[in-house]
């Protein structure tokens, strides 16, 4: 079934391709894992046309193999998947892979799966039903996120952070503590970026979700505190003590001022 919204086809259970997304930089991958052929073959016809190379997989343990085999610029995961499901498959390309752009496809006002998606890695989450200009707007500002975080820039901000043996350089998106390398998700390094370059400013949670998700996600100040312990994991001698990344409890967090 597909219904008229505001000039644009909102997919249901079934979906047919309309018109085409424009063209995106030379070269971009889409994988698409979407065990629904309708879905997938629509958003797959849309892309193409726009000249990305889409790869598809219909299960979650196919979609994990074509993500490691193909490298694709973004992935589009859906949540309810056969063999594997998108949760499992999205925490398995973070830690591949963590940089990849991953959208994920959630079931219309169902929280718990979107705040999980977020938690798991996920940028960004489309509801069903969609429209395929959505999946392209959301494809569109994951990419630009994504490039823009590895662009050189103008040379503002863009020197290395040092605080204590912590090292973060935002051009590289390297962070080092002590000499040793640390692989950081994109959210988990911009959380620490932004913490690191304002030590003594505290930051509310709310706050954090629009500055860092580009979005306003109401309610899920689970999210932010399921990355923070994430990152503390990775950055902390001691996750339980953390002398670098501190509560402010009632608030948000900070990162610590000491010399």
């Amino acid at each position: 079934m597909q219904d008229k919204q505001d000039g644009e086809i909102v997919f249901s259970r079934t979906i047919e391709a309309t018109g085409a997304a424009a063209a995106p930089a030379p070269a971009t991958s889409l994988l698409v894992v979407e065990d629904d052929e309708n879905i997938s073959t629509a958003i797959k016809e849309y892309f193409s046309r726009a000249g990305y190379s889409v790869t598809t997989a219909s299960d979650g343990v196919a979609g994990v193999e074509a993500a490691g085999k193909n490298r694709p610029d973004v992935v589009v995961l859906d949540l309810m998947l056969p063999k594997m499901d998108g949760l499992a498959v999205c925490k398995e390309l973070r830690q591949s892979n963590p940089q990849m752009p991953i959208i994920m496809l959630t079931a219309k006002d169902d929280i718990v799966d979107k705040v999980l998606g977020l938690e798991m890695g996920a940028d960004d989450y489309i509801n069903k039903p969609f429209s395929l200009r959505e999946v392209e707007a959301r494809i569109k500002s994951v990419l630009r996120r994504a490039r823009a975080a590895t662009a050189t820039g103008d040379g503002k901000d863009e020197t290395p952070i040092v605080r204590g043996h912590l090292r973060v350089d935002p051009v590289r998106r390297e962070v080092t503590i002590a000499e040793r390398h640390v692989d950081l998700t994109p959210k988990e390094f911009d959380l620490l970026r932004l913490f690191a370059s304002n030590p003594g400013r505290v930051f509310p949670r709310k706050y954090l979700l629009e500055k860092i998700w580009d979005y306003s996600y109401e309610g899920y100040d689970r999210t932010i505190d399921s990355h923070i312990n994430r990152l503390r994991a990775k950055i902390e001698d001691n996750p339980e003590n953390p002398q670098l990344v501190l509560t402010v409890w009632g608030i948000g967090y900070k990162f610590t001022d000491a010399e």
